[in-house]
């Protein structure tokens, strides 16, 4: 595959080398990706905004040094600054506060994120089994063409399996069977 040299990142593929049924979707996907993040409530958009910045490498470096200085300035190795929390108790009860809100802001954001990826997966879902009906009535119309130009694999068993159509709810059926039989 050619390769050339995007200038906001790596190298992007040309779009010369994808189906362009493939570069629509792409394009579809990221257009609606785009769209939900609008959507999206202020307080979602804070939410997201504070859990990004709280993942990041300056927060990391920003405790680094808040934390850092109410600790040597409580333990009075800075001269001239006054020991305000020397049992660092202060201390323990905002990183304690930081901590709750920091969580809440993490779940509010999984939880959007999980709505989007089961919506994901139901579309998934939704095109595999449709691929599959496709699939066993394509199976069923060459079966039925070998049959016709006397082809010996068209009374293949396995041939016929194959055109016949997969319940999901059955599959699901015996999916949770076999787990409930299993020890837990």
């Amino acid at each position: 595959m050619q390769q050339e040299d995007h200038p906001n990142g790596p190298a992007r593929l040309r779009s010369g080398t994808l189906n362009s049924a493939l570069l629509r979707n792409i394009e579809v996907l990221t257009e609606r990706r785009h769209a939900e993040a609008a959507q999206a409530g202020l307080q979602e958009r804070i939410a997201d905004r504070i859990t990004g910045f709280t993942g990041s490498m300056a927060f990391v470096y920003l405790h680094l040094v808040v934390f850092g200085f109410w600790i040597t300035a409580n333990l009075g190795w800075i001269p001239g600054v006054p020991q305000w929390d020397p049992s660092f108790v202060v201390l323990a009860m905002e990183a304690s506060v930081e901590a709750i809100f920091l969580s809440t802001f993490v779940l509010i954001s999984q939880n959007r994120m999980m709505t989007a990826a089961d919506r994901r997966a139901d579309l998934d879902l939704q095109i595999n089994l449709l691929t599959e009906h496709e699939v066993t009535k394509l199976a069923g119309m060459v079966r039925a063409i070998a049959e016709k130009l006397d082809i010996a694999q068209a009374h293949d068993d396995e041939v016929r399996e194959i055109e016949r159509d997969v319940a999901p709810e059955a599959v699901l059926d015996v999916m949770d069977g076999k787990q409930e039989g299993q020890p837990g």
